[in-house]
Order: C-alpha cells, then structure tokens, then sequence
C-alpha cells in the first residue's frame, strides 16, 4: 500500500483501479490527468506500480515488463487490499489488458482499457485479444482511431464478447494523443476519455 497514489475522496462509493502500461509508471502525466479528472468526478483512483516499475523507481534502470504470472499476482493483490466491497479494474495499454483477464474476480464490477494492444504495431497476426470474446462482465474499451495497436478500422475482424463496448477517441494514438490537423487537442480528448470512464465505472458499480 506505500507504493499507491489515491486520488479522490477515500469514501466514495465508486472505485477504479488503475494500472499502467509497459513504459512508464503510476505518475506518469498520462495517468496523472486521467486519474485526477475521474476524481473530479467523484470517483476514487488508486493507482499502483507493478514490480519491475517499482525496482525502476528504487535504481533508475530501465527494465522489461515482468511477465504476466507476476504482473498477475501483483494487480489481484492491489484488488484484495483495496477497502471496498465492489470495484472497477483496468489500465492503460498492457495494464488495462492484465485488468482483462481478472475480470472474474469477485470485487470486480467491469473492466476499462484505455488504448487496448491488440497487437503490437505493424504485427497484427501477434493477435492478444482472444479472452475478450469470453469475457462476461462488462467491459469498455476506449481507443484512439489512429492506435497502431489497434486501428479503428481493424475492429470489424476482432471477435468481442457482447459485454465489450468500445469508444473512439477522435484521431487520438495510443495515448489518445490528435494530430494538430485533426482540429482535436490532446486536452479535449482526455476529457472526452474522462467522461466515457466515469459513466461506464458508476454505471457498472451501480448495477452490481
């Protein structure tokens, strides 16, 4: 528990559970905008460190992810630990796809992805997706239509459980991040991300 960030108020009724992706860590200002903007909107964040992260913290060197037992292990830790009777669970990139295959968990209301990797860029017969035709708690994917981990145009050929809604983020990348062409701004798809987030999370505690 010394190593999470909390955002929003300790007693909300409505929790996420928020992981990073493979590159950067819990404070990353990825993660520090969204997790600041669903507290504004009631929602506690709890935003943790997988084990490799942490070790990057403690010396500064670089490392590759720990492979998914441990990333695994980690995450439904942080779920056992949390204070609360019902939550949602997800993360950017590869923490939103470790949340994914957790969703059978107990505490566990849905799941959110942000910028799901389908696969990774250029290589899209190294398909990671296939859980989530069987997934049946509700589950939102958010992604930016320009993701080379997962194009808009390639989701017809993803086979997804009913349970999976999926929102675009206009012309957004990975991060959600528009060309300046685009007429979008990095701030307004953030907030747009925000409020995708926030609706399915009180909605899926809500419902549970």
């Amino acid at each position: 528990m010394n190593n999470w960030l909390i955002d929003g108020e300790e007693h909300s009724q409505y929790t996420f559970v928020f992981a990073h992706g493979a590159g950067a860590g819990m404070d990353h200002e990825f993660m520090q905008s969204v997790a600041k903007g669903l507290a504004f909107k009631g929602i506690r964040v709890i935003r943790f460190n997988f084990p490799y992260m942490i070790k990057r913290a403690e010396d500064g060197k670089r490392r590759p992810p720990d492979r998914a037992p441990k990333l695994l292990e980690a995450y439904q830790e942080v779920i056992e630990q949390v204070d609360a009777q019902t939550l949602v669970i997800g993360g950017k990139s590869m923490g939103g796809r470790m949340a994914s295959h957790l969703s059978d968990h107990d505490k566990v209301a849905g799941v959110a992805c942000l910028g799901f990797p389908f696969h990774p860029p250029g290589k899209p017969d190294k398909y990671k997706g296939e859980h989530l035709a069987e997934l049946s708690k509700a589950c939102l994917i958010l992604q930016g239509e320009r993701d080379t981990f997962g194009k808009r145009e390639e989701f017809p050929a993803f086979n997804l459980s009913d349970s999976v809604s999926v929102e675009f983020i206009p012309d957004g990348d990975h991060s959600f991040k528009p060309r300046k062409s685009s007429g979008h701004t990095e701030q307004q798809n953030i907030a747009l991300a925000v409020e995708k987030l926030a609706k399915f999370i009180k909605g899926a505690i809500d419902e549970k």
